[in-house]
């Protein structure tokens, strides 16, 4: 056979691991926001705890750091629809 034809076949029979790799990346990429959220919504409640008068200002930030964090999360899951679509 010629270099040719064995090229095509093996063309043909190659896995797209392209999507599960996507999703294990996606899957450690979520590990670091969800970790930043509970960090995050632990030091306002510490800070709660501490100094109960300041709690309306210590939520306002705390909801902030929050949306910043899950920000990462969403650009994430982008990332992979695109990497899995190839």
């Amino acid at each position: 056979m010629s270099n040719i034809v064995l090229a095509q076949a093996a063309a043909e029979q190659a896995v797209n691991l392209n999507p599960g790799l996507a999703a294990i990346g996606y899957g450690l990429g979520a590990i670091g926001p969800g970790i930043g959220v509970g960090l995050i919504f632990a030091a306002v409640i510490n800070g709660t705890a501490r100094q109960p008068e300041a709690q309306g200002k210590l939520q306002g930030i705390g909801f902030s750091t929050f949306v910043l964090t899950e920000v990462l999360a969403l650009i994430g899951i982008v990332i992979y629809f695109i990497a899995s679509a190839g």
